[in-house]
């Protein structure tokens, strides 16, 4: 495949019971935010947040299909197909910010809040989980630095809800200069209304199918922007711009389907 740079399995790990990190020998130069193409040959290619940066690489990914079933199965030694980074990433900004991650979204975020903190930002962070087991990577945002608030669906850990629920309190504590997101599109449009009502400029990944990762394919399109060329990461005023947001999205075959 043209662009295709193979990468050797490093590490291989579980992060929680359905979310593993793989980590390579080799580096990328790459944002917080940005994504690559994996390819797993034989099986698929498909996106994936760059999880780890700053002298070492990986990714981080949930079990859910035939391709990432196939990718938890390499061992250390075995080769993976690596192509980008694509899209654009987070622009770290201003002195004090809030990093909202539901779920799988602490993959992207994880890097964000390591660099944020290394440039001396006071960092606080939700992550949002089902469960307790689910929490992803609050250690590694405790070792940066960041002052960590947890929300779990069931209850089980930290705050009982979800994690846009424990952002307003935080918000309605603290000022902040910056609000970073990267999670479900409902739960990025919640976080559109509070920075709105706190006037605070916000930055959020988007997660929309891909299948090429440079604007051919069309599958990523929303209100006719190509989430893998011109995101990711998105600004408030152009996330505001999107209609479909938080409603509808493209499946396999193009057809436009609820969310």
């Amino acid at each position: 495949m043209v662009g295709v740079r193979m990468f050797t399995v490093r590490e291989h790990f579980d992060e929680t019971p359905s979310i593993k990190t793989m980590l390579f020998d080799q580096t990328m130069n790459a944002d917080p935010g940005q994504f690559v193409m994996v390819w797993v040959p034989g099986v698929d290619e498909f996106p994936m947040s760059v999880s780890r940066l700053d002298g070492t690489c990986g990714i981080t990914y949930q079990k859910i299909g035939d391709g990432t079933k196939a990718l938890a199965a390499k061992r250390i030694g075995d080769k993976v197909g690596i192509r980008g980074p694509y899209g654009t990433g987070y622009t770290v900004t201003g002195s004090r910010i809030l990093v909202v991650a539901g779920g799988a979204g602490m993959a992207p975020a994880a890097p964000l809040i390591e660099r944020a903190c290394r440039k001396g930002l006071a960092v606080d962070v939700v992550i949002g989980a089902r469960t307790s087991k689910e929490v992803l990577s609050e250690r590694r945002a405790l070792e940066a630095g960041a002052k960590v608030h947890v929300s779990t669906d069931d209850g089980s850990r930290g705050f009982k809800g979800f994690a846009t629920e424990l952002a307003s309190d935080v918000l309605a504590k603290y000022r902040f200069d910056q609000i970073y997101a990267c999670g479900p599109e409902r739960m990025i449009v919640s976080l559109m209304t509070m920075a709105e009502k706190h006037s605070i400029p916000m930055q959020a990944s988007l997660e929309r199918l891909m299948k090429c990762g440079i604007g051919i394919c069309d599958s990523c399109a929303l209100d006719g922007v190509h989430v893998c060329r011109d995101g990711p990461v998105f600004e408030l005023k152009m996330l505001k711009s999107f209609g479909e947001l938080g409603k509808t999205k493209l499946d396999h075959c193009g057809r436009k389907t609820p969310i």
